[in-house]
C-alpha cells in the first residue's frame, strides 16, 4: 500500500515533545497540511508550535491543551467542526508502574476512545473521506519479560485494539486504516528512570536497561513516515535500535 502525506490534516496526542513532536516534524517535512498537537502541557505545546511554524511555515501547526483522559469529546468536536481529519496519531502515553489506574486510563482507555471517535469521523460508509489511525504501541505490545508488567499489559491491549479495529473487514467497509508502531527502547523523558514497583529486581532491571539497543526519537519519527506510506490495516511495525522497520505479529 502506497500512501502520501501531502495536504493531510494530522492530529497527534502527546504532541508537544518527544516522539509526538518528532512525528509532527517529519510529517510536515513530507507535505502534511497541518499538524494539530494535543498535550496537557501548555507551555511545551506553545513552544512546539513556534518551532514547527518557524521551520515549516505559518499555520502548519496548531496546539490545543488537552487531557486525553478527560477532554476527548470536547476537543474532538472542536477539531471536527473545523477540519476533515486524515490522520490520528494516538501517541500520548505513560510509563509508571506505581500508577496502575492512570496507566490504563492513558495507555488503553484514551487510545480506544480517541481511536473509535476518529474512526467514526473518517469512515467512508458514513460520509467521511477515509483515513489512517496510528497507535503507538511498544515492543512490549508483543514481547514479554519480567519487568514492567502493568506497562506491558497496557501495550498488549493497544495491539489487540489495533488489530481488531484495523481488521481487513473493517477497513474494506470504512476506508479507515488502523496500524501500530512498536518502538524499542527510545531516549525520551518517559524512559528516563521510569518509576517501578518493588519487585525485588531493581539491580537486574538497571542492568537490563543498559543492555538494550537504544535509539533516538528521530528513528521513531522516520519510522512513522514509512509506516504511513506502506502499512496495511491491522498491521504492526517494529522500530528498534534505529534499524529498518519490520512488520511483526502477522
Amino acid at each position: 500500500m502506497a500512501a502520501d502525506l501531502t495536504d493531510k490534516v494530522v492530529v497527534i496526542t502527546g504532541g508537544a515533545e518527544g516522539i509526538g513532536f518528532e512525528i509532527a516534524d517529519k510529517y510536515l517535512q513530507k507535505g502534511a497540511k497541518i499538524t494539530i498537537l494535543l498535550d496537557i502541557n501548555e507551555k511545551l505545546g506553545e513552544e512546539a508550535v513556534k518551532k514547527l511554524t518557524t521551520k515549516h511555515g505559518k499555520n502548519k501547526a496548531l496546539f490545543i491543551k488537552c487531557d486525553v483522559t478527560a477532554d476527548e469529546e470536547k476537543v474532538s468536536k472542536k477539531i471536527f467542526d473545523n477540519y476533515k481529519v486524515d490522520v490520528l496519531v494516538n501517541n500520548a502515553g505513560i510509563l509508571n508502574e506505581r500508577l496502575l489506574k492512570k496507566t490504563i486510563d492513558i495507555n488503553v482507555t484514551a487510545v480506544i476512545e480517541w481511536g473509535l471517535d476518529f474512526w467514526q469521523h473518517m469512515r467512508k460508509d458514513k460520509g467521511g473521506n477515509g483515513g489512517t489511525i496510528i497507535n503507538l504501541a511498544s515492543i512490549y505490545g508483543y514481547r514479554v519479560d519480567q519487568f514492567l508488567p502493568i506497562y506491558q499489559a497496557s501495550k498488549f491491549a493497544v495491539m489487540g485494539f489495533t488489530k481488531s479495529l484495523g481488521h481487513v473487514a473493517n477497513f474494506k467497509r470504512s476506508g479507515v486504516r488502523v496500524v501500530a508502531i512498536c518502538p524499542g527502547f527510545t531516549e525520551t523523558k518517559l524512559t528516563d528512570q521510569p518509576p517501578t514497583r518493588d519487585m525485588g529486581q531493581t539491580e537486574e532491571f538497571g542492568q537490563f536497561l543498559k543492555a538494550q539497543d537504544w535509539q533516538k526519537v528521530e528513528a521513531v519519527g522516520n519510522a512513522a513516515v514509512e509506516v504511513f506510506q506502506r502499512a496495511g490495516s491491522g498491521s504492526a511495525w517494529l522500530i528498534e535500535g534505529g534499524k529498518p522497520i519490520v512488520e511483526v505479529c502477522k
